[in-house]
């Protein structure tokens, strides 16, 4: 079975600018697979066969970005004549792409509501008229069915290869970390907060943060990494800007606990899902997907909420069986999103998809 797997026009297929749904793609890739997305520099992802697009220019060249990549993706559908069609992120690219007379799912990893070609009910119910459509989370599904009759929407959650995790130390460090964009939607300074109020009640333990605007080195300053940056700084947190992601994991490995603050509703929450697997206490926000994501293993904690996270840290930082038992906890849960059954869901979807097909 050949499948073309579509990227967000944005998305970087390489070790120095993957986002989430471009590590998700690589590890649920086969090796014949077709990943199209635009260009990088560098190696690609190793998950199946990248192939970077070339956009038209002459008359093409005065349309909007997302024309000029649909344009460049039927090029490439056309050249590799593949059986099925996998478009991440992007509706009105997946419908559009239906018109090749080849199946297509849509999966989806943020809320559909804010995307153009599902933000109206009607916009959903024809895409799941000429598209399989998947989402992460059982919160994103409710969100794509909102104001319409039940549908075939299938939850595929987020996965990981547990056995690639970094090992641990014997002993971890008393050390609280926050990975993610530096970004008020991500509650990056309701963390700097919460740890300016509690430090000095944790003695001989630290606090750092990864990340910066964007996923990569270059991240543009703003204003609000600046303000974030000095009230990090004056309250003893070490910044270490962009890391790649297998840096992030190591630092997971070696965390006693790991804050998940975001606060807008995330769709499903990756981080939450590494930390645990990773073998760290988490601290989460309930908000979107997160809650299915961490189960009962993880304190939840509203990020603006007075006094809501400083307490989870506290709790977590006093208490050390409670950490024991919200690693242990973790270690079950993450056992839940393991990449083989992944992959496993994943070929009978396609293989279903492909044979439904061929009836008709």
């Amino acid at each position: 079975m050949k499948v073309l797997t579509v990227l967000p026009r944005r998305e970087g297929y390489a070790p120095d600018r993957a986002g989430a749904i471009a590590l998700l793609v690589s590890r649920l890739a086969s090796p014949e697979d077709i990943v199209i997305g635009t260009e990088i520099t560098g190696t690609p992802l190793p998950g199946g066969q990248f192939v970077a697009v070339s956009e038209p220019g002459g008359l093409h060249r005065w349309r909007r970005d997302g024309t000029r990549y649909r344009i460049a993706c039927q090029r490439e559908i056309k050249r590799h004549k593949p059986d099925l069609i996998e478009v991440h992120n992007r509706p009105a690219l997946a419908r559009a792409l239906s018109r090749c007379g080849i199946p297509v799912h849509l999966i989806l990893h943020n809320d559909p509501q804010d995307m153009h070609g599902a933000r109206r009910p009607r916009q959903r119910q024809e895409l799941m008229q000429h598209v399989r459509v998947f989402v992460v989370s059982l919160w994103l599904r409710r969100r794509f069915l909102e104001d319409l009759d039940d549908g075939p929407v299938t939850v595929m959650p987020n996965c990981l290869d547990l056995a690639t995790l970094p090992t641990p130390p014997a002993e971890r460090s008393k050390l609280v970390l926050f990975a993610g964009r530096m970004v008020s939607d991500k509650g990056a300074d309701a963390f700097v907060r919460a740890w300016g109020a509690v430090s000095k009640q944790a003695p001989g333990w630290r606090a750092i943060m990864i990340g910066a605007d964007r996923f990569r080195f270059n991240s543009p300053r703003t204003t609000f990494v600046d303000r974030v940056e000095a009230s990090a700084n004056a309250a003893g947190i070490t910044l270490c800007g962009y890391q790649m992601h297998h840096q992030v994991l190591e630092a997971m490995a070696a965390a006693s606990i790991v804050v998940v603050p975001s606060r807008w509703p995330e769709p499903f929450g990756l981080t939450a899902l590494e930390a645990m697997a990773s073998g760290a206490a988490v601290i989460a926000s309930p908000r979107g997907g997160l809650p299915e994501v961490v189960g009962n293993a993880a304190l939840l904690a509203l990020p603006d909420e007075t006094g809501a996270l400083e307490q989870a840290l506290l709790r977590l930082i006093e208490d050390p069986a409670l950490r024991t038992a919200c690693v242990e906890r973790g270690h079950e849960q993450a056992r839940k999103f393991d990449l083989g059954p992944a992959r496993e869901v994943l070929k009978k979807m396609r293989e279903r998809s492909v044979k439904n097909r061929s009836r008709r």
